[in-house]
């Protein structure tokens, strides 16, 4: 299958070691602007921008980024599945978010 996707982006949170990276990855990972204010409203108007595109977006370190503060890993679930399905699936097929674990790679419905 062709790769559809205009925009393809990596986080990897395998090598977080404390809180305060947390957004400054999030920030470089997805180029976001300078003004990013680095907590998750300012994560959602900056992922929200992203609507029309059609992006790809693959989640390395979950697993760290769990252990460091779980809270976070759990609000960045909540926006990227809720940013897939935003204006009741208008844009689901041009976003595709991807979390790999080890080999295996589990796909954000």
């Amino acid at each position: 299958m062709k790769n559809t996707y205009e925009y393809f982006y990596s986080l990897d949170f395998s090598k977080l070691t404390d809180y305060k990276e947390i957004h400054s990855i999030i920030q470089k990972s997805l180029d976001f602007p300078d003004y990013y204010g680095k907590n998750w409203d300012a994560f959602w108007d900056c992922i929200t921008d992203m609507i029309t595109d059609t992006v790809h977006i693959e989640i390395r370190g979950i697993e760290q980024l769990k252990k460091i503060d779980e809270k976070s890993e759990k609000m960045l679930m909540e926006c990227l599945k809720e940013f897939k399905h935003v204006y009741n699936d208008r844009y689901s097929e041009r976003i595709k978010i991807e979390i790999i674990i080890g080999n295996a790679r589990y796909e954000i419905h």
